[in-house]
């Protein structure tokens, strides 16, 4: 896209927006909100209280039912528990059911046999 098309589009959007911007404004319901969020702001001043203080004045079990994102620790998700897998050497006919590549005997095929090999003995 050109420059001057990019301009001509982010020109136009703008102008979207501030048609949006100025019906907005003109909105009552907003113009109570900013009212009251104003008077509020003046009146919490006026006696040295913040939001927080008035949460905790008007409900002080507000804080046990919504803590605080940065103060809770989140448990890890529980994990899918791992399927169990069967080897069997196909010259010894010995079988090996781990759920894990960390079994000693397996390793010890791996070792032997290379990954490949014993990856192919799988029979679940």
């Amino acid at each position: 896209m050109s420059k001057l098309a990019e301009f001509r589009q982010l020109e136009q959007h703008l102008a979207e927006k501030m048609k949006a911007f100025e019906a907005m404004k003109d909105d009552s319901g907003l113009k109570r909100e900013l009212e009251f969020e104003t008077k509020l702001r003046a009146l919490l001043a006026q006696y040295g209280y913040s939001l927080p203080n008035v949460i905790t004045l008007l409900d002080p079990q507000a804080r046990r039912r919504a803590p605080s994102t940065a103060s809770t620790t989140r448990l890890p998700k529980a994990r899918k528990p791992r399927q169990v897998k069967i080897y069997k050497h196909p010259q010894t006919g010995e079988v090996v059911e781990t759920k894990g590549g960390n079994h000693k005997v397996l390793k010890e095929w791996k070792a032997e046999h290379g990954s490949e090999t014993v990856d192919s003995w799988l029979t679940n």
